[in-house]
């Protein structure tokens, strides 16, 4: 029994091993970088489709190639976007490291029409501009022809996004041929003909390789108030702190490269993220401040190395940079030495691992191993030193680079000679003066050679000048052409005159018109204010000359304290109904205490014939709504003098309000007296021509209260019960 337990331990000790290894190795697959080959073509004829931009979220961004034909390093589970103005947008996903073919629709149609346009035989402008970019690298005096050729095809042409447009791909043209006065010339006058937010981060960047740093700053801060993309702020943050960072003004390059590192943070901009940490800790280590910037160093290698080979080669390449100007030499070396092992294993062409814009700096393997040669020299480990040295000369001579060769050589003679090999020293010695020379007959070379590029270029230039005048001069043509119809124009100024001088008049009609129309409402409501004034000052004089009897009775049989407080609560009511006399509307509350008070003093009087209720819905906020002043108070005195004086036994008054929606209340009055027939027949001439004054006054009141404020007050009467006893008053009052 004992060794069956240990066999089942065994056996499910090894199934979990094996369970958490094959998790562990999908795990791994799945966050594994990994390079995956595609193409994008058209649906319907199978069309390569070049400068198709294809890019992953927060990672990697490339074009397709001619052939349509494109590598990316990416993920499992990553999703591609790609982008093409023929076809918008597309999505991928990645399943696998296999092949990714993309096809899309409406490319062909698109080309079809774009490709021949002006006259039936001239290539389209977009086109043009995509051939001069195609070839921009390779050759600049055919990709200058092609934005030449857009720009004649404009010539006729009034689009002014089209004209920027090329003038923006001469200037990207000439940035990467580092022509950057003639770069800025260009995108001014893009800019000063169609003005976007990329133009003008294209000249501040710009202005920043030429050294323009003031002139960067004002760029970058105008673009500042456009309206810009979370990206496109990192990138002018960035550029800030660029230009600040030049000036040695390091308190304000920080201030710039924090607010763009928090948004890149805040939007997940992976490469910027890297990128302004690197930053931050070269403007650190610029102040002195060196344990500070290792912190930002150490994290933009460690965020290097998440996002793909290259980008971790040119950041191993910056923080050891940083170790060699502190001194640092041993953590130098060793980061050198893992760059030029990751260099080696990545198989990516040296050309490639260029830096940002403002570091260009090509990292190749003869550099890193001369400077890891160098810090072992620094520390005087000659011994060390050496071999990386002639490393980096073999390497060197073997891809033509004079000046590392250069550079080595001489260090290498300097070695040589520290620890005595004197002969082998003054050979190597001889080798540096002969790769001088040759450098020296290379520059003479590259100075004539430069000579006649800038000869090539200004012919280029003057050719797009020349261009720009002739459209100048026809713009200069058309004004003129304007400004003649104009003249001609003029002879027509009298019956224009006459025309605008009826108008006028019509207008002054119209509005003498509209004068009198306001003046006549003015009046209307002047006259329904004057109105509403009138009848609330006026109450019941029955009802008064029935509480001055009541009082007098009351002293009549020396019952003096019921006279006081009747005389008394008489009185505040009568204070409190001229006090809102000028209110159109007074709060709720303050008519429930004037009813309140007013049915105290009718049931002292009718004790023995009626008791009434008042009933407030807990959901009713009373403070929320706004009534006329003693409008419910006729109501409930014909309630009392008419239904329910009448009745032999003791009667009931209810008055109940409840919310009936969220901006509208219902007030409800119930008496169960007589009911409004039998009152009819009871009353006396007089008491009719009363009820009919009293009543009349309050329909008056609500007719103008719903003509002033829209329907705000409803009032409707009917029976309580189907044989014609009690009367029943719905009162329905609106918030607002």
């Amino acid at each position: 029994m004992k060794h069956l337990t240990y066999i089942f331990v065994f056996v499910f000790l090894f199934s979990f091993h094996e369970f958490s290894a094959q998790n562990t190795s999908r795990e791994k697959k799945e966050n594994t970088i990994f390079t995956v080959r595609g193409e994008v073509k058209s649906y319907e004829k199978r069309t390569p489709i070049p400068l198709a931009v294809i890019r992953i979220i927060g990672g990697e961004e490339t074009k397709t190639n001619s052939s349509g034909q494109f590598t990316i390093r990416t993920r499992l589970g990553d999703q591609l976007i790609i982008e093409h103005p023929s076809f918008g947008r597309e999505y991928h996903m990645i399943t696998s490291d296999e092949r990714i073919e993309v096809l899309v629709q409406g490319y062909d149609e698109v080309i079809k029409e774009k490709t021949l346009k002006r006259e039936g035989s001239t290539t389209s402008h977009r086109v043009l501009l995509d051939s001069a970019v195609l070839f921009k690298k390779k050759d600049i005096d055919k990709s200058i022809q092609y934005v030449e050729k857009s720009l004649e095809n404009l010539y006729d042409s009034s689009d002014d996004k089209k004209l920027s447009d090329s003038y923006a791909v001469l200037g990207d043209i000439y940035v990467y041929w580092k022509q950057y006065d003639l770069a800025i010339s260009n995108y001014r006058i893009a800019l000063n003909t169609y003005s976007t937010s990329s133009l003008w981060i294209a000249i501040g960047t710009t202005q920043l390789l030429n050294k323009e740093y003031d002139e960067a700053i004002t760029s970058f801060q105008t673009i500042l108030r456009n309206n810009l993309s979370r990206y496109q702020q990192t990138i002018v943050y960035e550029g800030l702190g660029d230009a600040y960072k030049a000036l040695k003004e390091y308190d304000k390059a920080l201030e710039n490269y924090n607010k763009g590192l928090a948004i890149a943070q805040e939007d997940l901009i992976t490469p910027k993220i890297t990128d302004l940490n690197s930053k931050i800790g070269e403007n650190y280590a610029a102040q002195g401040k060196i344990q500070t910037a290792k912190g930002y160093f150490s994290n933009s290698l460690s965020l290097a190395k998440k996002q793909n080979e290259g980008r971790a080669i040119v950041e191993q390449n910056r923080v050891a940079d940083f170790y060699n100007t502190t001194n640092s030499f041993d953590k130098e070396i060793e980061l050198r030495k893992q760059n030029l092992e990751d260099l080696e294993k990545s198989g990516i062409e040296e050309e490639t691992l260029s830096g940002t814009v403002a570091d260009s700096t090509l990292i190749t393997s003869q550099k890193i191993n001369y400077k890891i040669g160098n810090a072992f020299l620094l520390q005087e480990k000659y011994d060390e030193a050496i071999p990386y040295f002639e490393k980096s000369i073999s390497e060197a001579g073997k891809k033509e680079d004079l000046i590392i060769k250069k550079d080595a050589t001489r260090k290498l003679s300097e070695s040589l000679e520290n620890i005595g090999d004197f002969d082998q020293a003054k050979k190597v010695f001889e080798e540096y003066v002969e790769v001088v020379n040759e450098l020296v007959l290379k520059r003479e070379q590259e100075i004539s050679q430069a000579s006649r590029f800038a000869k090539r270029i200004q012919d280029n230039q003057l050719r797009i000048r020349s261009l720009e005048a002739d459209r100048e001069l026809r713009e200069a043509r058309i004004k003129n052409n304007i400004i003649q119809k104009e003249f001609a124009e003029e002879t027509n100024q009298s019956q224009k005159y006459t025309i605008y001088s009826l108008i006028f008049a019509i207008s002054l009609l119209v509005f003498t018109i509209y004068l009198l129309y306001r003046n006549s409402k003015q009046q209307k409501l002047a006259n329904n204010l004057l109105a509403l004034k009138s009848l609330r000052t006026q109450m019941n004089p029955h009802f008064i000359f029935n509480a001055l009897n009541s009082v007098n009775n009351y002293i009549a049989i020396n019952d003096e304290r019921n006279a006081n407080r009747y005389l008394s609560e008489f009185s505040t009511l009568m204070r409190a109904v001229l006090e809102n006399s000028d209110e159109d509307f007074i709060p709720l509350s303050k008519e429930l205490e004037l009813l309140e008070l007013y049915l105290r003093l009718e049931h002292m009087r009718f004790q023995d014939k009626f008791e009434y209720t008042i009933v407030v819905d807990e959901n009713v906020k009373v403070s929320d709504f706004q009534i006329p002043p003693m409008l419910l108070q006729p109501y409930i005195e014909n309630a009392i003098w008419h239904g329910l004086r009448y009745k032999e036994e003791k009667g009931m008054l209810n008055i109940s309000i409840f919310k009936k929606d969220d901006g509208m209340l219902q007030i409800t009055i119930e008496d169960d007296g007589i009911g409004r027939k039998r009152s009819m027949e009871l009353k006396t001439k007089n008491q009719l021509r009363q009820k009919s004054k009293g009543m009349g006054n309050i329909k008056k009141r609500i007719a103008i209260l719903n003509d002033m404020y829209k329907d705000k007050v409803d009032v409707t009467i009917a029976d309580l019960s189907a044989d014609g006893q009690g009367t029943k008053v719905i009162l329905t009052l609106k918030k607002d």
